[in-house]
């Protein structure tokens, strides 16, 4: 079997509320030009090309807390998890599991949440993005739930997000060329990362676990280089930058888990399978950016782990076995 751990749904319902409250012109254009997002028709026609693929659902962005008042994103939040959860009921040889949205601009409301999907709804995990409302993810208003998180023993899923009007250049006014999502994704994950582990939010929850998505991000082939000005920081400098951790940098960094979607890069691949190590790779595609351009970014992923220069029992791990054991899924 092949756990596609991050792909992303926009069910109808949650699509039509959002609707009512967003007022991003280009995420309303790009759910409307995407019909994998909310057509399950579409979706399973893509999923039915490639054997024993079964899909654990995610939210499409954005976030809820980027276009909702509390109240609302509390709503939303709740509406998006009924509606997944009722798809994995529905559709159980495609949905084996779903991931909650939770609405992290009311932390009360988002505990209650993680709560209400994991016991009620039987959800596998939650999703936060990065920043979340331009705030780094070791805010102290966040470290709640990641205790709560830590006590279950069941990952948070982060995705990145930056949008066109965070320009590249201080001269410009916005991101050009879209290198805004291009790079500037991989590069909130890669931060993600090293304020989650210098700040010691790995190290005070033991139970804590990360997805990333697209890799690992930067961390895989720029390891070498962290650790290079983490080590001169705090030797050359005498910066107070591993007062938070008891242990050496890469060890935590190493406690991240990797997707694969990067799109059919086997090299690349390999780079996050040398980092994070075979038990540390997942499945994911990033679905539904998928064949209704021309593009097969699902059917590329598979190949791209079936031509990696490992064992077929790490395949397997890769494919399917990580990812029981990470959700706590019955075989």
């Amino acid at each position: 079997m092949k756990i596609d751990i991050f792909p992303h749904i926009l069910p109808v319902k949650y699509k039509e509320a959002f609707q009512q409250v967003n007022k991003s012109e280009a995420f309303s254009k790009m759910h409307d030009i995407i019909p994998t997002l909310s057509d399950l028709d579409y979706r399973f026609r893509i999923m039915d090309q490639h054997d024993d693929l079964v899909q654990v659902l995610t939210l499409s962005s954005p976030p809820v807390e980027n276009f909702a008042d509390p109240k609302q994103a509390a709503e939303l939040s709740r509406l998006a998890n009924d509606e997944m959860a009722e798809l994995v009921v529905k559709y159980p040889d495609r949905f084996v599991a779903a991931v909650a949205c939770l609405p992290m601009n009311d932390m009360n409301a988002a505990l209650d949440e993680a709560d209400r999907a994991i016991k009620d709804l039987h959800f596998i995990g939650v999703q936060i993005f990065t920043p979340i409302n331009d705030k780094p993810l070791d805010s102290a208003e966040f470290l709640p739930l990641y205790e709560k998180m830590s006590q279950y023993d069941l990952p948070i899923w982060i995705h990145p997000q930056r949008e066109m009007d965070y320009p590249d250049y201080r001269s410009e006014n916005i991101s050009r060329y879209a290198l805004h999502a291009m790079f500037g994704w991989v590069y909130e994950t890669s931060s993600a990362m090293v304020r989650l582990v210098l700040s010691g939010v790995l190290e005070k929850y033991a139970n804590l676990k990360f997805i990333t998505h697209h890799g690992g991000a930067m961390m895989p082939f720029l390891n070498r280089r962290v650790a290079s000005f983490i080590d001169f920081s705090a030797t050359r400098l005498k910066n107070r930058i591993l007062e938070n951790i008891s242990g050496p940098p890469m060890d935590y960094f190493k406690m991240f888990y990797a997707d694969t979607a990067i799109y059919g890069n086997t090299a690349g691949l390999m780079c996050s399978y040398d980092f994070f190590g075979p038990r540390h790779l997942v499945f994911g595609t990033d679905m539904p950016y998928d064949s209704q351009f021309g593009l097969t970014f699902t059917g590329e992923t598979i190949k791209s782990i079936e031509q990696m220069a490992i064992s077929e029992a790490e395949k397997k791990l890769i494919f399917e076995d990580n990812a029981r054991a990470l959700m706590r899924l019955s075989g």
